[in-house]
């Protein structure tokens, strides 16, 4: 024997925000929620968005005025991102015991996938057998942001559960696509701390 149920999809919306998909069968009504549906794709395959906010992790951290400029999708994105780098950063500055070192490196280590990939040929480069050029070569810019991260902004963040970071709308949009904007800065920055004195 064999059943043959006919299903009519229709959304709508649910308790407490929720959004699923709900049909009826029989007069049974059946829902599916969204589960592991947890980010925007932002119309990108997932190599694409991951460079993507990788860049973006880059030239946050990087930044001088401690800011960049972005839609808001994407700074609601890139958020929790940058800000689990954040963490391993000030979890390294608060390890103690004899471990540490190796805790801290290891630390580094995985921080180190959130921002672009270093320069592989650096020391290749910097040997003495290059040649009579005198030219430092520069890292590039994900090394520095590791080193910005643990230098700087783990000490910064010592004592903060959380919250690094602040996403505040321009109120303007962009010319082209007519994308809303926003700026996603780090708490506590120096002009921050200036303003406050």
């Amino acid at each position: 024997m064999v059943w043959i149920l006919t299903v009519k999809a229709t959304r709508s919306r649910g308790q407490a925000g929720e959004t699923y998909k709900s049909w009826r069968v029989d007069n049974f009504d059946f829902r599916i929620m969204r589960h592991l549906k947890a980010h925007r794709k932002l119309n990108r395959t997932s190599a694409h968005r991951k460079s993507m906010l990788r860049n973006m992790a880059t030239s946050l951290i990087n930044a001088e005025n401690a800011y960049i400029v972005t839609t808001v999708q994407k700074a609601k994105e890139l958020r929790p991102f940058v800000e689990r780098a954040i963490t391993l950063a000030r979890k390294a500055e608060n390890l103690e015991g004899a471990d540490a070192g190796a805790k801290k490196v290891s630390l580094r280590r995985i921080a180190s996938a959130y921002f672009q990939a270093g320069n592989r040929k650096f020391k290749q480069k910097q040997s003495r057998f290059r040649g009579n050029s005198k030219v430092a070569i520069e890292r590039t810019a994900g090394v520095k942001a590791v080193q910005r991260l643990f230098g700087e902004l783990g000490k910064r963040y010592k004592d903060r559960n959380g919250g690094y970071t602040r996403i505040i709308r321009i109120g303007r949009r962009r010319k082209g696509d007519n994308a809303e904007l926003a700026v996603i800065e780090l708490v506590d920055n120096p002009r921050e701390r200036a303003s406050k004195k």
